[in-house]
């Protein structure tokens, strides 16, 4: 096989691919769904080919999924007769039953609310007291220890 003897150069190799151009496919609306199709192939989403059914598993698949829908209805009714029948059934029970007496928790919180604790901040006195125990930091210079060393 022969081998190119120079590079080819990045100019020439995009003016010769600058010719490839992509084209969209053609594309058809489906009699049955009215999905959009490509031409000449079965349907994806109902099987539909041309005049009838080409895939039975699609339509197999409609068919269960309408059961599958239908059956999620019913119960869904069934769900909602029992909370239904659950919530009568409470309300009769709150209605037959006495009233019961308060706990002693309850008590205590109807005749006394606490006062709801605050976060308390230090006075003057005690922030001067602190403040007077700390001994201060400050800084030393070379100057200020030869000053030091010569006053003693």
């Amino acid at each position: 096989m022969a081998t190119p003897k120079k590079r080819t150069g990045k100019a020439s190799q995009a003016t010769r691919r600058a010719n490839w151009k992509g084209t969209i496919p053609a594309t058809t609306t489906c009699p049955n769904c009215k999905a959009i199709v490509l031409t000449h192939t079965v349907c994806p989403e109902c099987g539909w080919y041309k005049d009838g059914i080409a895939s039975v598993k699609k339509a197999q698949k409609e068919a269960l999924k309408a059961e599958a829908k239908k059956e999620m209805k019913v119960e869904e009714v069934k769900a909602e007769e029992v909370k239904k029948e659950v919530k009568a059934e409470e309300v009769k029970a709150e209605e037959t039953k006495p009233a019961k007496a308060k706990t002693t928790r309850a008590k205590k919180a109807d005749s006394e609310e606490k006062p709801k604790r605050t976060r308390t901040t230090k006075t003057a006195t005690a922030k001067k007291a602190d403040s007077e125990e700390k001994p201060k930091r400050t800084r030393t210079t070379k100057a200020k220890k030869t000053e030091e060393t010569k006053a003693e």
